[in-house]
């Protein structure tokens, strides 16, 4: 079993910034892919953001790109998300997932790769 556990959401105006962390617990936090995925009101939950294992490979959808950047550090047991120039499309309740790791980058957007789950934490964006 892996726990995770996010934070670091609020609100915030649009252009502003945001830094999520997930802390993991239970079982070798390098062993896993982490990803992040949001769900806004209404919608389906979503793909953000992946990183392998070892943090070399990143992954992002387009509409983040450029303005979010993942990262990881296995000896803390954390990832974030680094959300700069955010949009009130940002908004949603985002979460974090813990995954077998693939070569496949493909993997990495389909949250049915992850078997883990954080209880998520709500970014919300004003205009």
């Amino acid at each position: 079993q892996v726990q995770l556990v996010e934070s670091g959401g609020g609100l915030v105006q649009a252009g502003g910034s945001l830094r999520l962390s997930c802390a993991a617990s239970g079982r070798t936090f390098s062993n896993y892919a982490m990803g992040w995925f949001r769900q806004a009101p209404g919608k389906e939950r979503e793909f953000v953001s992946a990183i392998n294992w070892r943090g070399r490979s990143t992954y992002y959808v387009d509409s983040v790109k450029g303005r979010f950047t993942i990262s990881r550090d296995n000896a803390k047991n954390t990832v974030w998300l680094q959300m700069n120039s955010l949009e009130p499309e940002d908004t949603a309740v985002y979460y974090c997932a813990a995954g077998p790791d693939s070569y496949r980058s493909s993997w990495y957007r389909d949250q049915r790769s992850y078997d883990y789950w954080g209880q998520g934490t709500q970014v919300t964006v004003s205009s």
